[in-house]
């Protein structure tokens, strides 16, 4: 499995010859430029997670990509005549031949006074676990998490017990991009990882297997 970050929460996993996009946000660029999907994968429906004004010519230039997404983002997407499948917690399904399972329902909550909308994970090709904006621990062991490293809904502290929890054998830390110095996270996520765990900042754009 290949994976490329074009920052914040947006990995472009690679496996078996198919590309798989998770996640294109306004704060990750790049992504618009690429060709070849299979399917676009969107967690939930903030900005940071699908920018609107993207997301269209991206889906026009990949006419094979099905849009995977979370039934608060579907309204937002809808008339356009793209491929769309609405998913919900416990769902599978395959893309191409990568098999794709949703974990979780809930976006975490920022505060009490603030709406919570729907957010589901994708556990991809049954080994890297993609969050969105959830501390959903999924009841199987995980090979590669996509961390989040810094969010309005959660303290150092809670990230750091998810990783300890699901316990992967690799983080990929991602969700950076509300901090200044994203390395200051980091370092916490490292320093108290298990010790099972490696902790593999990708932030240069560059793809890395595993």
């Amino acid at each position: 499995m290949r994976v490329r970050k074009f920052g914040h929460a947006c990995l472009l996993v690679e496996e078996a010859d198919t590309q798989i996009l998770v996640d294109p946000g306004a704060f990750s660029p790049g992504w618009e430029e690429l060709r070849g999907l299979a399917g676009v994968l969107i967690t939930h429906q903030h900005f940071d997670h699908v920018d609107l004004q993207r997301l269209p010519a991206l889906l026009e230039a990949n006419p094979d990509a099905t849009l995977y997404l979370d039934a608060g983002s579907a309204p937002q997407v809808s008339g356009h005549g793209f491929n769309v499948v609405v998913v919900t917690d416990g769902d599978k399904f395959d893309i191409n031949s990568v098999p794709v399972e949703v974990i979780g329902r809930d976006h975490a909550v920022i505060h009490p006074d603030i709406p919570q909308v729907p957010n589901v994970g994708y556990l991809i090709g049954e080994r890297l676990f993609h969050p969105g904006d959830a501390l959903t621990v999924p009841d199987k062991e995980i090979e590669v998490l996509a961390l989040p490293a810094a969010a309005p809904w959660a303290k150092v502290s809670e990230l750091v017990d998810f990783q300890r929890k699901v316990a992967p054998r690799l983080s990929i830390p991602i969700h950076e991009a509300i901090y200044a110095r994203p390395e200051f996270a980091y370092g916490f996520l490292d320093n108290l990882k298990p010790e099972t765990t490696t902790v593999k900042v990708i932030d240069g754009g560059e793809p890395f297997d595993f």
